[in-house]
Parts: structure tokens; C-alpha cells; sequence
């Protein structure tokens, strides 16, 4: 039995207009950043969190997606119907602008070892970018319906990607050819990503299914389990690799035990005071032992974990 972490609520931060949909950062580093409905991107501290946040850029559209590289000091948005826009964060000034097909664009993951960013659109799209200077090296049609989720394992050089056809296509990150397709979920894939090991896939969405795949077994079933009442909209590890949190439409965070699976902790309004509607993103600072969430109600908040 694991010990079950203990959740308190650090900070609610505000300032958004609209929803909130997009979180990143780097985990070890103090910043992280947030995005939504109403076209701000701000920043904000993860170790002073009562502070208030910063204004990176604004955009006319909403930004469902949001990535950054921390080697150069970018910060990657996905301006729907717009492209792919990348913020100097030092400069506070837009280095790069990349125009794609008009559709939103949903996920965004950068590859060290193919030096490519990955990009996944609405229109069933996958654009591949070059890191370099940000120009379209391909685009592959891969779904007549949203490609909604990315996720990227390295050593193995393999992208997983999710869609709104129920399908999760596991690409050759070089040559993009499909080598696998991952059937089993009963609605629109939302949220994909290895566990830190590499081990496990593990994909969720709006069937509100947790299925954990076996990555050396050609992606077998793990586990399938029923993990909220309602979309499961993002998943996210512990930098440390022991916790996993999932959040839902339900309004809810569930911490599970990364290992045995095991639901640990309920985070929601009435227990800890959280999201009083979806909750959106996840993101882990990697320090203190801080989750950030993001959530249709306009705010994000902070929590402490601690293990008992």
C-alpha cells in the first residue's frame, strides 16, 4: 500500500479572461507558463506563486497548446488557425513564425534527436518543423478527423499520436511511417505520454478510460481503468517518477501511484477547494513538489504534494 500524498493549496492564480487550456515549463526551472481562450500567455513562479503574473504575448485566437525550450530561450505557442509562433523570452519579442494549415493546433513536441518540432492540427494534420528556423519540413495527413495528443519517446524514436478517430498511431519519428495502431478507446484520444521509464504508454480522453499500453510488447494492453467520470484531459507524471495526476472535465485531479497504478488522492471543490469546473492541463515544476493546474474557470492553482 502506498502512502497517500498529502494535498494543500498554495495558490489560486488570475487573470485570465477565459478559459484556460494550455500549461508548460521546464521541471527544475522556476517559470511556467499558461494559455487559453482569451489569446494571453503569461508567466508565473512556481516558488513564489502568490505573485502576480507576467504577459509574454497576447494573439487574436485561442492557444490550446504550448511548449518550451528551455536550451533557447523559446517559448513555443500554437495560435490557432494562425500557426506556430515562438516568443524570445529574453526579448519579449516573437523570433519566429511559422503559418500552418488554418486549423487549431493541439499539441506540440519537440524531438532533440530528429531536431524536429511535431505538430498536431485539427484537420487530422501532423506538421513536421525544422528546430533549426522553424520552416515546414512535411506535412502528413494522417486522420479526416483532430489530431488531438503527442507524445515522444526518444530512445526508442517513436511519436505517438492521438486523435478524435479513437485511434492512437505510433509513428518512426524519422521517417513518420506508421508502425503501429493502438485500438481500444471508446471516444476521442485527449492526452497521451510515456512514463518515465519508457516503459508504458498510457492514453486517455473522453471516455474517461486510463489504458496503459506496453511499449516493448508492440504496445499491448496494460491496464485499462475506469478513472473519472468524465474526459480525462491531461495526464502528467511526478518529475521524480513516482506520482501520476490525471484531470477531467469531472472537475477533479487524481493522484495515482505510478507504479501499482493505485488511486491515491481526490483533489477537487469540495475537499481542497479546487476547480469549480474542467480541469484542463497539468504541470509538475519539478521543485518543492508543486502541481500546477489550469481550468475552465479562469484560474490556475498551486499545489503542495507531500508523502506522508
Amino acid at each position: 500500500m502506498s502512502s497517500r500524498p498529502q494535498v494543500q493549496k498554495l495558490a489560486t492564480l488570475t487573470g485570465h479572461r477565459d478559459c484556460v487550456y494550455a500549461l508548460t515549463g521546464t521541471p527544475g526551472q522556476d517559470v511556467f507558463y499558461s494559455a487559453g481562450a482569451d489569446g494571453m500567455v503569461a508567466a508565473w513562479s512556481a516558488e513564489v506563486p502568490e505573485q502576480d503574473g507576467e504577459l509574454v504575448a497576447k494573439v487574436e485566437n485561442s492557444v490550446y497548446a504550448l511548449l518550451h525550450l528551455p536550451q533557447r530561450n523559446l517559448l513555443v505557442l500554437g495560435h490557432n488557425f494562425q500557426g506556430i509562433q515562438a516568443i524570445d523570452l529574453a526579448q519579449k519579442k516573437l523570433a519566429y513564425a511559422t503559418a500552418l494549415p488554418a486549423a487549431a493546433i493541439f499539441d506540440i513536441a519537440y524531438s532533440e534527436a530528429q531536431q524536429r518540432l511535431y505538430v498536431a492540427l485539427g484537420d487530422g494534420t501532423l506538421a513536421v518543423l525544422r528546430a533549426a528556423d522553424f520552416k515546414v519540413e512535411t506535412l502528413v495527413r494522417l486522420s479526416e478527423k483532430s489530431l488531438r495528443c503527442l507524445a515522444l519517446h526518444e530512445e526508442r524514436g517513436e511519436l505517438a499520436v492521438g486523435g478524435s478517430d479513437w485511434q492512437v498511431r505510433i509513428l518512426d519519428a524519422a521517417s513518420l511511417q506508421v508502425k503501429h495502431v493502438i485500438e481500444g478507446a471508446t471516444n476521442s484520444v485527449f492526452t497521451a505520454t510515456y512514463s518515465p521509464d519508457g516503459r508504458y504508454l498510457l492514453t486517455a480522453g473522453r471516455d474517461a478510460h486510463l489504458r496503459i499500453w506496453e511499449v516493448a510488447a508492440g504496445y499491448r494492453e496494460h491496464r485499462s481503468i475506469v478513472a473519472h467520470m468524465f474526459t480525462i484531459n491531461h495526464l502528467a507524471f511526478s518529475p521524480d517518477g513516482a506520482l501520476l495526476a490525471t484531470c477531467s472535465m469531472d472537475k477533479s485531479i487524481k493522484l495515482w501511484d505510478a507504479r501499482s497504478w493505485e488511486l491515491l488522492r481526490v483533489v477537487d471543490r469540495a475537499r481542497h477547494a479546487g476547480h469549480g469546473t474542467s480541469v484542463n492541463k497539468l504541470f509538475w515544476p519539478g521543485r518543492q513538489n508543486r502541481l500546477v493546474s489550469c481550468s475552465d474557470d479562469r484560474s490556475l492553482a498551486v499545489w503542495q504534494i507531500g508523502i506522508e
